[in-house]
């Protein structure tokens, strides 16, 4: 099975919202630079963005959980 990396997930989720990298970025307090190393697996983000990132995502129909986003779970 070829598990998806935490920046493509981080992009695919980023698109299904409508967001560009500037505006998810603006929502969690980061530079587009940064999402964009983050989709490009050139860095990673800290737990503490991680948690933002997850409450960005999250619905109220759709949870998103640490596991779905680090690559350790399905959906």
């Amino acid at each position: 099975m070829d598990k998806k990396s935490i920046g493509t997930r981080i992009k695919e989720f980023r698109i299904e919202q409508n967001l560009s990298q500037t505006a998810f970025g603006e929502k969690i307090g980061v530079s587009q630079d940064t999402v964009s190393l983050w989709e490009r697996g050139k860095g990673l983000p800290s737990v503490l963005d991680i948690i933002k990132i997850i409450d960005v995502f999250s619905t109220e129909n759709n949870k998103i959980s640490a596991d779905y986003l680090l690559g350790l779970t399905e959906l």
